[in-house]
């Protein structure tokens, strides 16, 4: 009797090889803004704004932050606002996990041979200003993001992807931008007394910069989320309209 080398479809429950790759990258992406948050960035542009001069400063993480969204946004258009919601929001428990993981490690007693346990502490153990500020950030943002997404993907079904990929992420990533710098460097330093409180200039040029670097990093990676989107479309188009809901 002849076989059928057929690939047969995903059975419905079972997560996709590219399902999966967006739910890592996410948390990937994630986990590398978490321990990337104490270097401060400076890109140098070539014109003078009138708050932040001719220099964007931002936080390490806001690089790799901008990935979730990028990850977030494919998920949604694929599988949907529920879907993505769930991913979002299990990541921000799992933000706990990273926490207690990084700070453990940083009160375990250190060996001779270990690097200098101060300055490991200084690299991976954020303070607590700047948890406060990227959890709630986070927590808002990323759910904003998602909503929105798919408020505009009901109007424009499938077509205007680009719309729904820039529009959703230049919105939440002024709100994750507006409270992070506002929690970290003004409301938890002088209500908890945790951090420094910035002069209002040095806030200001901070949540612009991110800001605007954070938006370029949508506009670019349109591309990449129209090459993701008709890869598993064009793999596992039909469990992937059965789901998207």
């Amino acid at each position: 009797m002849a076989h059928s080398h057929a690939e047969s479809p995903p059975r419905r429950g079972v997560p996709t090889v590219p399902q999966v790759a967006l739910i890592g990258l996410f948390v990937t992406a994630l986990v590398t803004a978490q321990v990337t948050a104490s270097k401060v960035l400076a890109f140098s542009i070539p014109f003078s704004l009138p708050v932040t001069g001719s220099e964007l400063v931002l936080p390490g993480a806001a690089l790799a932050y901008a990935l979730t969204f990028m990850a977030s946004d494919c998920y949604t258009e694929l599988y949907g606002r529920r879907a993505a919601q769930i991913v979002v929001n299990v990541a921000f428990a799992l933000n706990f996990v990273v926490l207690a993981l990084v700070w453990s490690t940083i009160a375990a007693p250190a060996a001779e041979t270990s690097i200098d346990p101060g300055m490991f502490a200084d690299v991976l153990g954020a303070s607590t200003n700047i948890v406060l500020g990227s959890l709630l950030a986070y927590l808002v943002s990323q759910n904003w993001d998602v909503i929105v997404f798919h408020r505009i993907r009901e109007y424009t079904g499938r077509s205007k992807l680009w719309l729904r990929n820039i529009g959703s992420t230049a919105t939440s990533q002024a709100i994750d931008t507006v409270i992070f710098v506002a929690i970290a460097f003004a409301i938890a330093p002088a209500l908890l007394g945790v951090g420094v409180v910035l002069p209002l200039e040095e806030i200001a040029a901070l949540m612009i910069g991110q800001y605007l670097l954070k938006l370029a990093i949508a506009v670019v990676d349109t591309p990449i989320v129209y090459a993701i989107v008709a890869l598993v479309r064009s793999r596992t188009d039909g469990e992937v309209a059965t789901t998207a809901s």
